[in-house]
């Protein structure tokens, strides 16, 4: 009897030990997220994330350490492999393919943490949000609205990559629905965040409910404001969804250029994601002449 007491106390002991490291690992992103060298965080991101992934296995049902990896596999993904394979596609197709493919399944498996992070909180979370997304985001509450954010955004990330294959497709009501649940429980989360996500969102609803140019420019405006125009997402959502859409190369400029003149240390949490959006705006202005093609002559004057 003492023995077992003495192997459940060590156990006891060993799942405290796991869950507080879980706790240190879930706070480290903030690290992360003021430095302004991209490089180093490309080196070091995937070591914390893996690091992470063993600690879970020893506390599965911790929520901080789902939603850093949620969050930390989303935002690998896309500042480290997406926008590799977007700046090499026109010197490197086959390279670059490959790449998406990558950022691909690392969008799955943070859509998959949060998932499982809401399914904690939720029983039956994923089969319900499946064949009920409405009804099921309704289970929601304001303690959620990280969690919707990033199993939305991963799993956004994932479909726009995944245009050939109609079953990730398909999800694309679940996306919508949690997308705006969060934004409905929680307007202005983290200084706009969601309304910036949701300026390129607008165009690809199956169904959008207004004109996606007015809905998305309302986003836009409330994203600027909220983040008090320090914040470069906003500005190269709109030249990169909208401005090239429209074609308006005056607009895209402007925008690229007002990203580009942040401030990255005022703002200090902000430090690395607005040196890596610094560094697609630069990108996305030297393709300018490739993104914004040259007015059309004017047809000849038949009356002549």
């Amino acid at each position: 009897m003492i023995l077992s007491g003495l192997l459940l106390s060590g156990c006891s002991i060993e799942k405290m030990a796991m869950n507080r490291l879980g706790d240190a690992l879930s706070g480290s992103g903030t690290v992360f997220a003021k430095d302004d060298d991209p490089e180093l965080v490309r080196d070091a991101a995937p070591f914390s994330l893996k690091l992470m992934e063993t600690v879970l296995e020893s506390a599965p049902d911790h929520e901080g350490l789902l939603l850093s990896l949620a969050s930390g596999f989303a935002q690998y993904g896309y500042a480290f492999v997406q926008q590799d394979a977007d700046r090499i596609e026109a010197d490197d197709w086959e390279l670059s393919e490959k790449k998406k493919v990558r950022a691909a399944k690392l969008y799955r498996r943070a859509k998959e943490y949060g998932l499982r992070a809401l399914e904690l909180r939720h029983a039956g979370w994923t089969d319900s949000l499946l064949k009920d997304p409405e009804g099921t985001v309704k289970r929601a509450g304001a303690t959620d609205v990280e969690l919707l954010y990033w199993a939305s955004a991963a799993w956004g990330a994932l479909i726009s990559l995944s245009k050939d294959d109609p079953e990730t497709v398909a999800d694309l009501p679940q996306v919508a629905a949690m997308a705006d649940r969060a934004l409905e429980l929680d307007p202005d989360f983290d200084n706009g965040t969601i309304h910036s996500f949701m300026i390129t969102f607008e165009f690809a609803r199956a169904d959008p409910s207004e004109d996606p140019v007015a809905t998305a420019r309302k986003h836009f405006d409330r994203a600027m404001e909220l983040s008090g125009g320090n914040h470069a997402g906003p500005l190269v959502a709109w030249a990169e969804g909208v401005s090239v859409q429209e074609q308006n190369g005056d607009e895209f400029e402007r925008l690229l250029k007002r990203a580009l003149a942040i401030n990255v240390r005022a703002r200090p949490e902000w430090a690395l994601v607005n040196t890596i959006l610094q560094e697609r705006a630069r990108w996305l202005l030297s393709r300018k002449d490739e993104l914004i093609l040259p007015p059309l002559p004017p047809l000849p004057d038949e009356s002549n």
